[in-house]
């Protein structure tokens, strides 16, 4: 799969190597050519890097981390996102005293609204970007939970897979309206790790227990948090 990232912080170059070690083609973007390909050159693998535009045309899949900032204002034509699948994994910025407001639209959907013609999914923002440096053997040992919601269902499996591959547990959260609640927890797992001290490798995991465990429990319990 091709795969480009726009926004050269340490949440696109994290989850850039990790798929450019699974086998993706894998494009970093950057308003400055120059630190995209430089970003190219630290993380390896057959890699390529330069402008956000170059990035978003090259992909089939667009991972975007620049958060605060709509594609308009990122590429020179929206018009290559057509039919692509763009994943968001922004959250908030952090208010003093994580005194957030309710979120009455998210980041996502505000997304989806200046990209109206791709698939926009939300993922990958209810863990901090050091959680993703332990893929895979970890995250699969603690059943850590990605949680997707999108409006399309083939672009909601495709970061399904994205997510498998990696470690993660990936979770269907519905339509792309949940982004909403998503990017909530989003908040709620920056307060525990800041606010409360936990750290950053704090998360927060649906599991689905097996079905002979369901069975013994007599249908009592489905589904853990933990």
């Amino acid at each position: 799969m091709k795969i480009g990232i726009i926004g050269t912080g340490n949440m696109g170059r994290s989850l850039g190597i990790l798929w450019a070690e699974q086998g993706h083609e894998v494009f970093f973007g950057s308003r400055d050519a120059e630190k995209g390909k430089a970003i190219a050159e630290f993380a390896g693998h057959g890699t390529k890097g330069g402008t956000n535009d170059e990035a978003a045309a090259f992909s089939d899949v667009i991972l975007y981390t620049a958060r605060g900032i709509m594609p308009s204002a990122v590429l020179s034509s929206t018009d290559v996102l057509s039919g692509k699948v763009a994943v968001d994994c922004n959250n908030w910025d952090i208010p003093e005293g994580y005194a957030y407001e309710p979120i009455v639209e998210s980041l996502a959907e505000k997304l989806a609204a200046d990209v109206p013609n791709a698939h926009v999914v939300k993922a990958f923002n209810t863990m901090a970007q050091e959680v993703f440096e332990l893929s895979p053997t970890p995250l699969k040992e603690y059943h850590v939970s990605c949680f997707i919601c999108g409006d399309n269902e083939q672009a909601k499996k495709t970061v399904m897979a994205l997510a498998e591959e990696i470690g993660f547990a990936p979770v269907d959260c519905g339509a792309l309206r949940s982004a909403r609640m998503l990017e909530g927890l989003g908040d709620f797992i920056r307060f525990m790790m800041g606010g409360m001290k936990l750290g950053p490798y704090a998360t927060i995991s649906v599991h689905n227990l097996p079905e002979a465990q369901k069975q013994r429990l007599g249908g009592r319990q489905s589904s853990s948090l933990r």
